[in-house]
């Protein structure tokens, strides 16, 4: 990324703003903006999130709120309540006392004799969520929103639940908020309550893992917040944005195709980052896109914005199966709408190993349409899904999906013959399945991969159900065990080439740990393939093919210095322990020991994910994450230790999680949880 010094308007830094909110609350801000602001107002751009302003995020926030200070906004970054400095305390995510503090927030700046009376907002993840969500309740003030790496779907598309199925992400995010959410306020900022703070956060920290578990199925609980359930709330513009390695790119595609405002939609080769840091690359002039956005929508400014096409995205070619990469090779493309009209859904059936081109299936000798043409059988042992990598890509790479070539022997595979052009696709794959099942409780997973002559297999796109959703995540019921049942699964939106010379492989399992949780018990599924078919989102080549035009190389403002004291730690360990028979995937994300200069402050963050199973004892499947955070300036030491462990019987999910606080080598709170919820058909 290249820094630049030099911007259009001088920028002035106001840290510690503090933001009353209509109940006497007081939210943690910093802001940067113009100097001129001060006689030439100018429109404010909200980032609003609980992770830590003062320190966590600082060195993110001060690459891309100073540069778009510096083209004339103001960019504010405020922590939530009960985070950072912030008073109280964060209960939830996207409560509606985090919303309602949101439009205070809007309000608040639009009065501010800097700020011209126009407002957005900006935000990635957490902040990609609240924009959309507060833009659903139309704010006066707010004039158009960027959403990145969210969901309109918090059921459905998002770290919780994918196709009815319990993620292992719901235990990470569950335990990385529960090890933020017993940080401390810095006492150099709020003073000598800081203790007083720290105490009352920690007496209300709760487990949010309990609460989520409680809510196995789509109810009002995830309704809430989820824009899909009236897209014409929201009525300013949206670009929304995400990556192909990120767990949110579904979303976009919803967003173009239901909204009914200005809307824009980029999608590149990215994990869960700016796509200006995006990882893998290439990385783009991410902020000078945004200047562009908003000179059009908050400064009325004519610059072709909204010539460009609908919808840019990266086209990935083909490469190897690898758990990270530096670039994904591809090529930016344009739709000018969404739905595009330049997709063919191209269909095919499925054959016993064979994946065929309908048309041609008619005239196969395997009798594709017969009725009594071969059931295939399959139940998956629980190590499938080893080697499937992180629902998301985040931020802490190795976490893509290995090659598939293992799991694959633990599934029925379904490959079509060696192709003898180039395809791409683009969009959502869908699998149509009609299948049994020998119990009353089961989950299906579909793989799409692409093949390399050598045999090597690199995961293009998945998708899980929930057998007992299959007539909708509201209303699960149990399967009638060797009833047949037709269902669609559908696969997560995706673009990629597959070469000349390649084949692409549809595969069916009945498991996918430690990506998602295994059903209660072992279950067989038969597959009729005569019955069943795929139909894949084909991007023919075309003359008039609209072209994406080239992105700017990656800006942003120069970061503030940071030293690494320590340097920190990566792992992703696979086990398999062929006496006892035990598995396990050990994941390690550690930041080492950090020095913020400018507040000469020490940071250190560790996290310890753990996922274990016996050989196919369905019941003995357990994950535990552990957190360390600690934050030292002299004789101030603070940190909090939390632990997380879900387990579970054929009927029950057990959670245990455990605090201890600490001030120096003594602990000052100390709580333990010991829960039990009932399994709702999951």
């Amino acid at each position: 990324m290249r820094t630049v010094t030099s911007l259009p308007y001088p920028v002035r830094r106001d840290d510690h703003v503090w933001i009353p909110l209509a109940d006497g609350t007081r939210l943690s801000a910093r802001v940067w903006r113009p100097v001129s602001s001060d006689d030439d107002p100018v429109p404010a751009i909200l980032e609003f999130i609980p992770y830590r302003l003062n320190d966590l995020t600082f060195q993110r926030d001060s690459i891309h709120h100073p540069y778009l200070a510096g083209h004339g906004y103001a960019g504010v970054r405020v922590d939530l309540r009960g985070s950072g400095n912030s008073d109280g305390v964060l209960a939830d995510e996207y409560l509606e006392r985090e919303l309602a503090d949101g439009e205070d927030v809007l309000a608040w700046l639009a009065a501010q004799p800097w700020c011209d009376g126009s407002t957005a907002m900006m935000g990635i993840s957490w902040g990609g969520f609240n924009a959309l969500q507060i833009a659903a309740r139309r704010p006066p003030s707010l004039k158009a929103v960027a959403t990145l790496s969210s969901t309109d779907d918090r059921y459905a598309d998002d770290v919780h639940y994918m196709g009815g199925c319990l993620l292992s992400d719901n235990l990470s995010w569950a335990s990385t908020m529960f090890a933020y959410n017993a940080c401390p306020p810095d006492p150099a900022v709020v003073g000598r309550r800081w203790r007083r703070m720290w105490l009352h956060r920690l007496q209300h920290c709760e487990p949010w893992l309990v609460e989520w578990l409680r809510h196995q199925r789509r109810d009002d609980y995830w309704r809430h917040g989820s824009v899909c359930e009236d897209y014409a709330a929201v009525n300013c513009p949206v670009l929304a944005v995400s990556g192909w390695a990120d767990g949110y790119s579904n979303s976009v595609f919803r967003l173009l195709r239901h909204l009914r405002v200005p809307r824009q939609g980029l999608i590149g080769p990215w994990s869960h980052k700016y796509p200006h840091l995006g990882v893998p690359g290439p990385a783009i002039g991410f902020l000078q896109e945004l200047v562009r956005w908003w000179d059009h929508w908050l400064k009325g400014i004519d610059n072709g914005v909204m010539d460009e096409p609908m919808l840019r995205i990266w086209m990935q070619e083909s490469a190897k199966p690898a758990t990270a990469y530096e670039q994904r090779p591809g090529r930016w493309i344009g739709e000018p709408s969404w739905p595009s009209p330049h997709i063919e859904v191209t269909g095919f059936t499925l054959l016993p190993n064979r994946l065929v081109r309908a048309p041609d299936a008619e005239d196969s000798e395997d009798g594709a349409n017969g009725e009594n043409s071969e059931a295939l059988t399959i139940e998956s042992p629980l190590s499938v899904g080893q080697f499937a990598g992180k629902w998301c890509s985040y931020n802490a790479p190795p976490d893509l999906p290995y090659d598939q070539r293992e799991e694959d022997g633990g599934s029925l595979v379904f490959d079509t013959g060696v192709l003898t052009q180039r395809h791409e696709i683009l969009g959502s794959p869908v699998v149509h399945l009609e299948l049994s099942a020998d119990r009353p409780n089961a989950m299906v997973t579909v793989r799409l991969s692409d093949v390399s002559p050598e045999g090597r297999a690199t995961r293009v796109s998945y998708g899980l159900l929930n057998l007992t959703h299959r007539n909708g995540h509201d209303r699960p019921e149990p399967l009638e065990p060797h009833r047949r049942y037709r269902v669609s699964v559908p696969l997560n939106g995706v673009a990629q080439a597959f070469p000349a010379g390649h084949r692409v492989r549809i595969a069916v399992s009945t498991s996918y740990w430690p990506l998602a949780w295994p059903p209660p018990e072992p279950v067989r599924l038969t597959v009729f393939p005569a019955r069943s078919s795929v139909t894949l989102p084909v991007r023919p080549p075309r003359h008039d093919e609209t072209h994406a035009e080239p992105f700017d190389e990656p800006e942003g403002a120069p970061p503030p210095p940071v030293r690494r004291l320590r340097p920190g730690e990566g792992r992703w360990t696979v086990s398999r322990d062929l006496v006892e028979y035990r598995s396990a995937l050990d994941v390690v994300k550690e930041l080492g020991v950090l020095h913020f200069d400018d507040i000469d402050l020490d940071v250190s963050r560790r996290a310890d994910e753990h996922y274990e199973w016996v050989a196919d004892d369905f019941g003995s499947a357990r994950g535990s994450v552990d957190w360390t955070m600690r934050f030292t300036r002299g004789e101030w030491d603070a940190s909090s230790v939390t632990h997380t462990t879900l387990a579970c019987t054929p009927t029950e999910f057990l959670v245990h999680a455990r605090l201890d606080a600490y001030e120096g080598e003594q602990r000052v709170f100390s709580r333990n949880w010991h829960t039990s919820i009932p399994r709702d058909h999951v």
